[in-house]
């Protein structure tokens, strides 16, 4: 199906364009959110008489945007969730639960504006995309950690996923002697 596009689009196209794209794709997104028109001699005309309050609409979203991407941008957040001795996470956090961490800090964003791909598993610091308009994209750092106090330890570049760094012992310097008491009384008398 041919569209006209509404607003510029990542990966499609311009403002103004006339774009082909997959029927669903036009009927289920671009045509009920209003991002699309389809292309006929009706529509063209339409467009062409609204072109000017479509580009002004353009512009006043995309400065809002670069104001709350001033302010976001390069943030770091802190997110406490339970994890094993090598640093994988009992569970994950994936983009709804990014959208919250923002939420609680004031920004209103939406699950789509949040670009992760594969949800986050692992302890450590993770960047994440945010798309605030569909020219101004910023990322955030997502610092997961089990605890307030390892999130600090794990900004200074310690890594946190070795007994060594979790329980303050060295691993490798560990010998059997540590665990057993080799001077240990042996009953003699389980032999029967």
């Amino acid at each position: 199906m041919d569209v006209i596009l509404l607003e510029r689009i990542a990966k499609l196209g311009q403002m103004g364009e006339t774009v082909k794209v997959r029927d669903g794709f036009a009927r289920n997104y671009l045509l009920p959110l209003g991002k699309a028109l389809r292309a006929n001699a009706a529509n063209k005309a339409r467009f062409d008489a609204e072109r000017a309050t479509l580009e002004a609409r353009n512009l006043e979203r995309k400065s809002e945007a670069q104001t709350v991407a001033e302010v976001l941008d390069g943030k770091r957040f802190i997110v406490v969730r339970s994890a094993g001795e090598t640093g994988q996470l009992y569970g994950s956090v994936a983009a709804r639960d990014v959208v919250e961490i923002l939420a609680a800090e004031g920004f209103n964003l939406g699950r789509s504006q949040v670009e992760l791909n594969t949800p986050i598993k692992a302890i450590g610091l993770h960047k994440v995309v945010i798309h605030l308009h569909a020219e101004v994209e910023i990322a955030v750092e997502l610092n997961v950690a089990r605890s307030a106090d390892e999130a600090e330890r794990q900004e200074k570049g310690e890594s946190l996923t070795s007994a060594d760094a979790i329980y303050g012992v060295d691993e490798d310097a560990l010998r059997p002697e540590d665990f057993f008491d080799p001077d240990a009384d042996r009953d003699e008398g389980d032999d029967e």
